[in-house]
């Protein structure tokens, strides 16, 4: 493999086409596509100040560099991507990918990042103003994951999350096959419109989650601060604390400790197609019908 290394590149296209090149503590001044249609490169402790440095490229390793906010829309169509320990301060992240892992790294500006990407790993992975992420994204998986971002896996595919936070207003809309474990999930409107959406060992917070879902499962699930939840939802929860409130769940069963308001409209649902089940009495909860 060739060597480049302590040196700097300017201007656009400097290392275009380059392919079994290794690039280490090089910086890369402003110009674009530094390092397009390449091929078997790798990129260590280097740091990339211009836009567009790769992409549709192939077989691509980086570890630890750094992304400035100049390097926007750094990585697009590109196949089998590993980058670790590294800090990527650019938006517009990863377009169009086959094959991304991603460890040990830091994304404090991730807007519109990783939409349209396949084959995806995230481990250890924190990504902050992450609105839109991961959308239209196929076979993800990602554990030990934070992120701080609305709308985020939008008509996502084939997603299993594990030991995550997300701090996401409208996450998993239109999503499909998505399982998450031991996680934490901080938003309003969680899962509209899914299919398949599993929640195991998980913490929901925020106003009106989980609507018109199909065959929602959660089980030994907690629910803070949750109100309206399932309406127009097919659902199997298992619910270890309270819930506020239940609205016009489209059929299933509810298991909660308590809940402090049922709503079965009979003018939009059939109630009977609904079991809410309380816990700590073992009994059917009352049902507020609506005229």
């Amino acid at each position: 493999m060739n060597l480049i290394e302590n040196t700097f590149f300017e201007g656009e296209r400097a290392c275009f086409a380059a392919h079994d090149t290794r690039f280490e503590n090089v910086k890369f001044y402003p110009g674009e596509s530094a390092i397009k249609h390449t091929r078997n490169v790798q990129a260590s402790g280097c740091e990339f100040m211009g836009k567009y440095p790769f992409w549709h490229d192939e077989n691509v390793l980086i570890e630890n560099c750094l992304f400035t906010v100049y390097a926007r829309a750094a990585i697009w169509y590109t196949r089998n991507l590993h980058m670790r320990n590294t800090r990527v301060e650019a938006p517009k992240m990863f377009r169009e990918m086959d094959g991304l892992v991603l460890e040990n790294v830091q994304l404090p500006n991730a807007e519109e990042c990783c939409w349209n990407c396949r084959d995806v790993l995230f481990r250890n992975v924190s990504i902050q103003k992450g609105d839109y992420l991961l959308m239209n994204g196929q076979n993800i998986e990602a554990e030990h994951f934070s992120l701080q971002g609305n709308y985020s896996f939008q008509d996502a595919r084939n997603v299993i999350i594990r030991n995550a936070h997300l701090d996401s207003k409208d996450a998993f809309w239109g999503s499909e096959n998505v399982t998450v474990y031991d996680s934490v999930l901080d938003g309003e409107y969680l899962g509209w419109h899914s299919t398949n959406l599993r929640l195991v060992n998980c913490t929901i917070r925020g106003s009106q989650p989980l609507c018109y879902a199909k065959n929602l499962v959660m089980e030994n699930c907690i629910m803070e601060n949750t109100d309206l939840c399932f309406e127009y939802s097919t659902i199997d929860v298992d619910i270890t604390s309270d819930i506020i409130s239940i609205k016009n769940p489209e059929g299933g069963i509810i298991r909660a400790n308590a809940i402090g308001h049922v709503i079965l409209d009979e003018a939009f649902i059939s109630p009977e197609l609904t079991r809410v089940q309380l816990k700590a009495s073992n009994a059917e909860a009352a049902v507020e019908a609506n005229a």
